[in-house]
């Protein structure tokens, strides 16, 4: 079967071993002779799952014992809620930056006072905000590390004198970070870390019970890091997709991973830049390095280039139906040779 080059959003490619490690753990788990998406969550084989599924995450981010690992489920959409219902007492700064960040502030703005320090709505997102100051007063901030559909990156976080949270949903794994600057991370886990349906959430436990809002046991994170992230059933098939994607990134480790998505995405902007027919749409100091976005200057060609793209086997590459244009979406698992397949095709277009 010849190689397809996944340039998806999300779900997106994952690497080869883990697919091949999840493939055969359907068939037989842990040498149990029944499937993984059979077997009890209460089975001391998944149990061990869960466990080394949470470990590892602070083992990646240098996390000590004042930091939680749950797996939920909900998506990032939830944990939208979630965060809100559980850490906003009285007032929460937020970034706008891109659609779920929109989304995130409008979920926050039923439980307190939302304030907006920074938005680049008024250019369609397509830079960074960065030209504002947290209060010490404020319950928390929050901001979104990558924007999917956009293609931005904050390349660096603010000076922050209360709890900082982040969904790094789209970007989590794929940089050497000091974790230890955020209070709560939370994360879909189908851009870089599994496969879909869990999210991951990172808290400092500290930050938790400061609210005075009765919180339903469903979401409060507290019950879940009580019950070892198993209040309900889990997400048995996608936690361990998340273990297995884990362990691959614990071996090449974060400061690898990070220097070839560099080099994939120096590869794709200086094809861009250095092309007539191509224009990037964000910010040159907040491009992302996971999501390319950028568009044909002679749009009436789009048909044209995305055939070209398919006969070259490369796939996803058109962008969110909310901007048009073509995103590619280059996540810790993509292969060098796959960004080079789509630029010989620019190249040639």
């Amino acid at each position: 079967m010849s190689k397809i080059h996944n340039f998806s959003a999300g779900p997106a490619i994952l690497p080869q071993e883990v697919i091949q490690n999840c493939s055969e753990a359907i068939l037989n788990f842990a040498g149990t002779n029944m499937s993984l998406i059979e077997i009890s969550h209460r089975s001391k084989e998944f149990v061990a799952v869960m466990d080394e599924a949470r470990s590892l995450v602070k083992k990646i981010m240098k996390l000590g014992d004042d930091y939680e690992v749950i797996y939920l489920q909900g998506g990032a959409s939830m944990q939208f809620v979630m965060t809100a219902m559980n850490l906003l007492e009285t007032k929460a700064a937020y970034t706008k930056t891109g659609t779920w960040a929109k989304n995130a502030i409008k979920e926050a703005q039923a439980f307190g006072q939302v304030d907006v320090l920074g938005s680049s709505e008024d250019k369609n997102f397509s830079y960074i905000p960065k030209d504002f100051v947290i209060s010490a007063d404020y319950d928390y901030f929050h901001c979104t590390s990558n924007n999917t559909i956009t293609g931005t990156q904050m390349h660096a976080f603010p000076i922050c004198p209360t709890s900082m949270i982040c969904d790094m949903s789209s970007d989590i794994f794929s940089r050497d970070l000091d974790f230890s600057q955020f209070d709560l991370i939370y994360a879909g886990a189908q851009k870089n870390m599994g496969p879909a349906g869990t999210t991951l959430v990172v808290v400092k436990k500290s930050i938790l019970g400061k609210v005075s809002r009765h919180i339903p046991s469903m979401l409060t994170y507290q019950i879940h890091i009580d019950k070892d992230s198993m209040f309900n059933t889990p997400s048995v098939f996608a936690v361990y997709g998340c273990l297995q994607t884990l362990k691959w990134i614990d071996k090449h480790g974060l400061s690898k991973i990070e220097k070839l998505n560099t080099e994939k995405a120096n590869l794709l902007y200086r094809a861009i830049d250095e092309n007539d027919s191509f224009e990037g749409t964000t910010a040159i100091e907040d491009r992302s390095k996971m999501n390319v976005t950028f568009v044909l200057k002679d749009d009436s060609k789009n048909a044209a280039f995305l055939d070209a793209c398919a006969a070259a086997k490369i796939n996803g590459i058109k962008g969110h139906r909310s901007v048009g244009g073509f995103r590619a979406s280059m996540y810790n698992a993509l292969g060098l040779d796959s960004v080079q397949a789509l630029v010989d095709v620019m190249n040639k277009f």
